[in-house]
């Protein structure tokens, strides 16, 4: 079961259930975020909670997308300052080449860096057996829910960034309860989005390289993340393909499990407020970046998987030069 949220011809939010080709409206529905805290209140499944509100209104979804009013899956429609929009990385094992490179260098502890150590930790412990607690993984901030840009729109990178890639993630939303309890909505194909050429000027400039826009669905997925994702990611310049390479995520394809990145996610107090959203992107080992990419504004991202329905679009846009001023009161 999918779900997607849009704004109608009249600009009023709706959220209708992917049926095939079809988008079948759900009545009294404004925003996947109030169905979400409902299901919570009532101790409901969410796609029960659907079942009881789909209606046989169609819209077309190709309409939506031709005329950019697909919005992202999950938000917070009061306060996007409530939305936090966080990640994992080092959480993927990548390609079979890749882990076999990796396996041989981790083979020897001399002169690792801090993020070969950090992935070792997560293929030791990070799928604890039971409900045991695995390691934690590294931890990045995005920003809050202004930063997430709606499927179709441009994904701005600002006017001092120095790259502004691609990264295809699966990602988590979340809204916390009125008890304090994170529940899970389902799942999201997404572009992390980051600053490649800042971070590999020093591992340190992490925090400043992850300070950017992302992008995420059209679709939330509902229910459990398959095991296996199998997707491709692509760049689109003018009528031609720069780049396109597949990519895997789900649990078979990381070392740490999902349970273990939620638990060092919210084991947070501040995590865990009533009535916040959260996005949490899970981590990636593709990116066009380590094929020697170099992206140019007016190039088009293109993210896909099967089991995301449509494909996640998005138009490379950079922003002008703002001057920076604080002022002293």
């Amino acid at each position: 079961m999918r779900l997607v949220q849009f704004l109608d011809e009249s600009g009023r939010r709706a959220v209708a259930l992917v049926d095939g080709s079809r988008l079948r409206c759900l009545r009294d529905c404004a925003s996947t975020y109030s169905l979400g805290l409902e299901a919570a209140r009532g101790d409901t499944p969410l796609a029960a909670l659907v079942d009881t509100r789909v209606t046989d209104e169609v819209v077309s979804y190709d309409a939506l997308e031709a005329e950019e009013r697909l919005l992202p899956p999950l938000d917070h429609p009061e306060d996007p300052a409530h939305c936090f929009v966080t990640g994992t990385g080092l959480t993927h094992l990548g390609s079979a080449d890749a882990r076999d490179k990796m396996h041989t260098k981790l083979a020897s502890t001399d002169d690792l860096t801090d993020s070969m150590k950090m992935f070792q930790m997560g293929l030791e412990a990070g799928k604890p057996d039971g409900a045991g607690v695995g390691v934690q993984p590294e931890w990045f901030y995005k920003g809050d829910g202004s930063c997430v840009a709606s499927p179709g729109a441009g994904l701005a990178m600002p006017a001092f960034a120095l790259d502004g890639g691609e990264e295809p993630e699966v990602a988590g939303l979340y809204v916390v309860g009125d008890d304090g309890t994170p529940c899970r909505l389902g799942f999201a194909i997404g572009n992390e989005f980051s600053d490649h050429v800042m971070e590999r000027q020093n591992y340190l400039y992490l925090a400043h390289s992850k300070l950017r826009s992302c992008a995420l669905g059209p679709e939330m997925l509902l229910g459990p993340l398959p095991d296996g994702v199998q997707g491709t990611s692509r760049i689109r310049r003018g009528d031609e393909t720069i780049w396109e390479h597949g990519f895997l995520s789900g649990e078979s394809n990381m070392s740490h499990s999902i349970a273990n990145l939620e638990h060092h996610h919210f084991k947070y107090a501040m995590f865990r407020r009533p009535g916040d959203v959260h996005i949490h992107f899970f981590g990636t080992a593709t990116l066009s970046f380590s094929d020697g990419v170099t992206v140019q504004p007016g190039d088009i991202f293109e993210i896909e998987a099967e089991a995301f329905g449509r494909p996640l679009r998005n138009t490379l846009s950079k922003h002008a030069a703002e001057p920076v001023r604080v002022r002293a009161l």
